[in-house]
């Protein structure tokens, strides 16, 4: 992921397994994260059981917020592709009892169909 894509606030895919060792702690027995997304210093995990956002506050981000998301509350969601003078592509997710959606913003090197087919697996199971 490059500056300009971290200060723009678009998320690129990392290593799952680097992401698996990582936040570990996180992880009920049996869990394992399938694909992450870094996001300047905040990530977005999708495991096989739910999808946990990561959110790293104050200038040292030291003080760490997790907000997990078990893939039946997700009651819909949306991709819209990067195109030629929009540079990201955006996922929208809405889940159950919130009008708002979760918005998160890939740059180019991410496959958001490969995001996309995620949630669809995971959201229809």
């Amino acid at each position: 992921m490059g500056l300009i894509d971290g200060l723009m606030g678009n998320a690129g895919r990392i290593d799952p397994t680097r992401a698996q060792q990582e936040y570990v702690k996180l992880m009920g027995n049996g869990e394992e994260i399938y694909a992450a997304y870094l996001l300047v210093r905040d990530a977005m995990l999708f495991t096989n059981r739910r999808l946990i956002l990561v959110d790293k506050q104050g200038l040292s981000g030291r003080k760490v917020s997790y907000h997990s998301i078990p893939y039946r509350s997700i009651t819909h969601f949306s991709v819209e592709t990067a195109g030629t003078f929009d540079l990201d592509a955006e996922l929208l997710i809405w889940l159950s009892g919130s009008d708002t959606p979760v918005q998160k913003r890939f740059n180019r090197q991410v496959d958001i169909y490969e995001v996309q087919g995620i949630l669809s697996h995971y959201v229809a199971v």
